[in-house]
């Protein structure tokens, strides 16, 4: 076993998230050629191997934990879940997840397709099945497959909350969890994100607060869908930037 191996597995162990040595190894493997592909194109600016396995993998993976914490999310947990990971970039957190829980479905949705051809070429190499999707996801929510089809659609930095609830409910099934990775200022935007999330057939169930280890914080808002989803959503990128839902 590498010693990056041994350590994402203490580090998972130490954070109460179930790993075992070849979920650890396969990111282990996933992170060197992150650290490789980064060189090549802009993955991310994040390369020492600690501060990966923490900003990176740990972070991904305690969604999990915030998703059990919420009554209504957990009875999903228990079945076979269909995952959109909404600007999924280098794959965070829906690798990770797809890691740890190999039985669901996931889909990496990315508007940049070098981010997509990273990812295909981790799957390949660690052995993940995974489908990838090269779409804005304005567009993409308004495609009778997709929308309103999934289980759980997570996003992590990738727009402010009023906005992203307007790229990422669209995929959510009645009943299914929206869930919005956040930093220490994840309660701000859920206040200007309010209206969003009424209109859009949501409702808030949860705010779960922790901190990583290197003292970082981060929030996990969980939205649920409570009412069906109206036709004139999501609607073009332009309109959502012009005329934003506050």
């Amino acid at each position: 076993m590498s010693e990056i191996t041994e350590a994402l597995m203490r580090l998972f162990a130490e954070n109460k998230v179930g790993c075992t040595e070849q979920q650890a190894q396969q990111m282990t493997d996933y992170l060197l050629l992150l650290k490789e592909w980064s060189g090549k194109m802009n993955l991310t600016t994040i390369l020492e191997e600690n501060e990966m396995m923490v900003k990176h993998y740990l972070d991904s993976a305690l969604l999990l934990q915030a998703i059990a914490s919420e009554e209504t999310a957990q009875p999903l947990l228990n079945s076979s879940l269909n995952w959109i990971d909404v600007g999924t970039g280098a794959g965070f957190p829906g690798m990770v997840v797809k890691l740890l829980r190999p039985g669901d479905t996931m889909t990496l949705l990315d508007s940049l397709q070098k981010r997509l051809t990273f990812l295909q070429e981790v799957a390949n190499r660690i052995g993940v099945d995974v489908s990838l999707l090269h779409q804005r996801a304005e567009d993409a929510g308004r495609e009778q497959g997709l929308r309103m089809q999934f289980d759980v659609a997570t996003a992590r930095a990738v727009a402010p909350l009023y906005r992203l609830c307007e790229y990422c409910l669209p995929f959510v099934k009645m009943g299914g969890i929206f869930a919005a990775m956040k930093g220490p200022k994840g309660e701000e935007e859920l206040e200007e994100a309010r209206k969003a999330i009424r209109v859009l057939g949501g409702k808030v169930r949860k705010v779960c607060a922790y901190r990583l280890p290197d003292g970082d914080e981060r929030r996990v808002i969980l939205i649920q869908r409570v009412a069906p989803l109206n036709r004139l959503y999501p609607r073009p990128a332009a309109k959502i930037k012009k005329e934003p839902l506050l």
